[in-house]
């Protein structure tokens, strides 16, 4: 009886991305808290060997394959055990909706984690988001079926997650701004001449941060941070106006707000993923780790710079997007997604990723008020004309 009532007790886990930086460090947290957290389905897009490892360890209700050319290796290396199979795009994004899961964590990246998340939200899943492109994308669409199906997002960006964090206790108080903190990457005080002989193994050096090769280009480049911006206006219903970057090298303190007092709150802690994946699993209540702790003597200096969008122009061209609102923020994630595949093939300089994306936002048709159907589209759209400009070809 206790075993069941333990059971029924535990938070039953979707991860979805469960191989990359953020899914893998989830499973630590899982790991570390049995008695709380069960996994009930992991998913990868093509590391099936990692995956087939996650599942013998977690024993999951299901896992599934992206890539369905994969299928019979992660079918054939589970058959022991009594874990459900699947595979394709379509069940990447069904698998969400198991009537068990109490949280899907989104950690898949780019795109491709919109429409399972979607589903998740109609199937009134808490969403524990760390798909970032999800609100960039369709940041008005995801926050109108949050409120038509009455869920809520939990944001584990270290930034977001400490916003949040900061506003606990705070009902009713008026935000002036917050203020997103950025590490301001490995180029931080290169010149421009500096920046157009950037080598891609320079770029996937991040000072402070283990991330994935996709996501630490585009903390390079800047980018990162200006998704984070878009994704703070539709996560706390701010203004472009009401969001600041300021550039942190030593990334202890996460993010901040400032009241209309001109009191400002801020969220100190190491540069660790898991304390904001375990915040958003373990929301409201906070439960005890092993993670390292910040001490002050060794971390004594905090400096703060303003960010540089002439050397850094994507973070301009996001808040661009974010002005323009409709499908430009769209539009400017699918653009970068392909300039950062060519920048990893060696197909584009450094630099040029911003000429590149600052025309496609020219060339996309522009909506308003899009739909899902626009949207789906508008990614269809800029995609093809970023590779025609690149003569890029997958």
């Amino acid at each position: 009886m206790d075993y069941l009532l333990t059971k029924i007790m535990k938070k039953q886990i979707a991860i979805l991305g469960s191989t990359g930086s953020i899914g893998t460090q989830a499973l630590q947290v899982i790991a570390e808290h049995p008695e709380l957290f069960e996994v009930y389905a992991l998913t990868a897009y093509n590391k099936v060997d990692l995956l087939i490892q996650q599942a013998r360890q977690f024993m999951p209700e299901a896992v599934v394959i992206g890539n369905e050319e994969k299928y019979l290796q992660l079918k054939e290396a589970l058959n022991d055990l009594p874990i459900k199979v699947y595979a394709g795009e379509d069940a990447l994004a069904q698998v969400v909706e198991a009537d068990p899961i109490d949280i899907v964590l989104t950690a898949m990246v780019g795109y491709a984690g919109l429409k399972p998340t979607i589903n998740a939200i109609r199937a009134k899943k808490k969403i524990a988001l760390a798909n970032k492109e999800t609100l960039v994308v369709a940041g008005e669409l995801v926050n109108e079926l949050t409120q038509q199906y009455g869920t809520v997002i939990l944001p584990v960006d270290s930034e977001h997650s400490a916003i949040f964090q900061c506003l606990a206790g705070e009902v009713g108080n008026k935000i002036e701004k917050v203020i997103l903190t950025a590490s301001g990457g490995p180029f931080r005080n290169c010149t421009l001449e500096q920046l157009q002989l950037v080598t891609k193994v320079q770029a996937l050096k991040h000072p402070n941060w283990q991330m994935g090769a996709k996501i630490t280009i585009d903390s390079a480049s800047m980018m990162n941070k200006g998704f984070e911006v878009i994704e703070a206006k539709w996560l706390f219903g701010l203004s472009p106006k009401q969001i600041d970057v300021v550039v942190h090298p030593q990334s202890i303190i996460h993010s901040m707000v400032q009241f209309e007092d001109g009191a400002v709150k801020a969220q100190l802690g190491m540069p660790d993923m898991r304390v904001p994946i375990q915040y958003a699993f373990s929301y409201p209540d906070r439960v005890c780790s092993s993670f390292e702790r910040l001490d002050f003597s060794v971390f004594n200096t905090l400096t703060f710079e303003k960010p540089d969008t002439t050397r850094f122009r994507n973070l301009a061209l996001a808040y661009e997007a974010l002005h323009q609102a409709g499908n430009m923020p769209c539009i400017v994630n699918a653009a970068n997604e392909v300039v950062v595949a060519a920048f990893l093939r060696n197909m584009v300089k450094f630099l040029d990723m911003s000429d590149v994306i600052e025309k496609v936002m020219q060339k996309v048709n522009f909506i308003k008020k899009p739909s899902y159907e626009d949207y789906v589209a508008t990614d269809a759209e800029a995609r093809e004309i970023t590779k025609e400009l690149l003569n890029f070809k997958f």
